[in-house]
């Protein structure tokens, strides 16, 4: 395995949405999710994970790894299945229970970290009916929020066809659909050293991370999201492994704010400038995008 990273980062990511629904609520009938004390757009972090997660298997697929780059949670994908592949390359019997002996406990954990991207970068509970563990991941996300308030459309679309015969004489069935016109939305990020050692998340692992958060929504399009697109990551690099300045710091130090009046059409109606004098000695920004 790869040696894990040792110093500690921060990012800033910021992405758009334009006649689109970047992430619809289940709840409020696919409805872009909204912070509805301030009318901000939201996006969790699930949503921009399940993205990374997405890219990363087309890398794995388009290079031919088996190893290494397997992607844990996957549409469809069954857990237990997944866990009983660790007992076998250990010669375990699977169990809801680990094994009494601990270094051997650890190994089932450790084969997961080592095969799996997505559990050594976002961690995973794999204590199911086939126990292998948990482990914590050293990269985490907030809710993506919107920088302005947003103001989803419902929109109504007609189906020319029908599904069965005897609907052959019926009206244009009527269906809804939700979009955003504009929206610029910012995440921020948390890399922790210390938890890379525990899933071996190393410097490929964390070049490939910043590779899928730039290129993750050209590989992503559907009707119903519009155009999205990857507009800024900015990286914070510690000199150390426990940091040398607090977080928030850091991200107070990254300004958006508006450069035009009226409604935002598009990222041109931004700035996004770095106060690179509030941010501490020990701290290295840089732009990937």
């Amino acid at each position: 395995m790869a040696q894990p990273i040792q110093n500690r980062y921060e990012f800033t990511y910021l992405f758009d949405v334009a006649m689109g629904n970047p992430n619809g609520d289940p709840d409020a009938g696919n409805m872009p999710r909204l912070d509805y004390q301030t009318n901000h757009g939201l996006v969790t972090d699930v949503c921009l994970k399940r993205k990374v997660r997405n890219y990363v298997d087309l890398v794995r697929a388009d290079l031919g790894v088996e190893d290494g780059l397997n992607i844990y949670v996957r549409e469809k994908g069954v857990l237990n299945r997944e866990n009983e592949q660790a007992y076998k390359a250990l010669g375990l019997k699977p169990d809801s229970k680990l094994p009494k002996d601990e270094a051997k406990a650890r190994e089932l954990t450790a084969w997961m970290c080592a095969n799996f991207f997505d559990i050594r970068a976002f961690g995973a509970v794999m204590t199911t009916e086939v126990n292998c563990g948990q482990v914590r991941g050293p990269v985490q996300l907030t809710f993506a929020k919107s920088i302005e308030e947003v103001h989803p459309q419902e929109i109504a679309i007609t189906r020319m066809a029908v599904t069965n015969e005897k609907d052959a004489e019926k009206e244009r069935t009527i269906g809804r659909k939700h979009i955003l016109r504009y929206g610029l939305y910012r995440c921020d990020g948390f890399i922790s050293a210390h938890l890379a050692e525990r899933t071996g998340f190393s410097d490929d692992d964390l070049a490939l991370l910043w590779k899928a958060l730039v290129n993750m929504f050209d590989h992503d399009r559907s009707a119903a999201r519009g155009i999205m697109s990857a507009r800024k990551l900015i990286v914070f690099k510690h000199a150390s492994k426990l940091g040398d300045a607090p977080a928030p710091v850091l991200f107070d130090a990254i300004d958006v704010k508006r450069v035009t009046e009226g409604p935002a059409n598009s990222f041109k109606d931004y700035a996004v400038a770095i106060d690179r004098a509030a941010i501490p000695a020990g701290v290295e920004p840089t732009e990937i995008l």
